[in-house]
């Protein structure tokens, strides 16, 4: 008897691989509910929104979802309760390249993100700690490390790895609508 197809798909991957654009892709081809979960967490001012924990267990206790896998606070739960987490494993280069061109982007249009919030600015992006160019190089390698040990808490969870856009693209493709 074949397995059921996923209703609670994650996709994870480091900052700029293009987790939000695939779980959107994924979430209107099989017509499942999409949560972008940076919406959840930044409330004004970059603050983290205090809600979040809260409406990550509310819309990961439905039946059929699909989110990013991102915040150290909800990776757990959501693991716990997804089907399939959709890994993005493409070369630094490729991520690295992605996460400037949308900052960029994004701080020359003022771009407006989640909860009044937008880039602020290159500089900020490169020097700040917290900086998402600088963020993305300092986290580059935390992902795959921390692979072995989600596997081994969730032995249920099926994961799926990608190791290019092409492959991305053809799984994809390959799965079948609802």
């Amino acid at each position: 008897m074949p397995s059921a197809p996923p209703r609670r798909i994650l996709v994870a991957g480091v900052t700029g691989a293009g987790k939000s654009t695939l779980a959107q892709a994924i979430a209107e081809r099989l017509r499942l509910t999409y949560t972008e979960i940076d919406g959840l967490y930044h409330g004004p001012g970059w603050t983290p929104r205090e809600e979040f924990i809260a409406e990550v267990d509310a819309f990961s206790s439905e039946p059929a979802w699909v989110t990013e896998w991102q915040y150290r606070s909800v990776r757990p739960m959501l693991a716990a309760r997804a089907d399939l987490l959709v890994w993005l494993d493409y070369p630094f280069r490729v991520s690295f390249g992605r996460v400037i061109r949308r900052t960029w982007h994004r701080a020359r249009t003022r771009e407006e993100l989640w909860n009044g919030n937008t880039e602020p600015g290159m500089w900020h992006a490169v020097t700040n700690r917290e900086g998402i160019i600088r963020w993305a190089f300092d986290t580059r390698n935390k992902l795959r490390d921390s692979m072995p040990a989600v596997t081994a808490a969730n032995p249920r969870l099926q994961i799926v790895r990608l190791r290019s856009q092409r492959e991305t693209d053809a799984w994809l493709a390959a799965t079948a609508p609802r």
